[in-house]
């Protein structure tokens, strides 16, 4: 059984890096977009995605929220349908609280009628 005492730090940069490029591509972002936003180099950036450097805490927490994860998410991975892209992020949490309801079972509807169509396609 595995202890704190065991576990590195660094454990978790490759696969952390990983989610990162995966969540900027989905994002349609550079790595110099990234570094911009960060404040920090290219450089720094792309070791970072590479799992060579680590990022600060803020700037973690920065991301979670950036790329609507939780840190959990960003640090351990999940399930890569977890991810939501900002769009419909930006859309829900723009709604009026009185119509997210709606909107959710809009999107529910939305995606049965692409499973029904996919389906007929097949």
């Amino acid at each position: 059984m595995r202890t704190i005492y065991d576990y590195k730090i660094e454990d978790y940069k490759p696969a952390m890096g990983k989610r990162l490029r995966t969540y900027r591509e989905k994002s349609n972002l550079t790595q110099e977009n990234m570094a911009e936003i960060l404040d920090i180099s290219i450089k720094h950036y792309s070791e970072a995605e590479r799992g060579l450097a680590g990022l600060s805490i803020e700037k973690l927490l920065f991301l979670s929220r950036f790329f609507h994860v939780s840190l959990d998410q960003l640090l351990k991975g999940g399930k890569d349908e977890d991810f939501l892209p900002s769009a419909i992020i930006e859309v829900y949490e723009t709604c009026p609280d009185e119509k997210k309801k709606h909107l959710v079972e809009m999107i529910k509807q939305l995606n049965i009628l692409m499973q029904t169509e996919t389906e007929s396609q097949m």
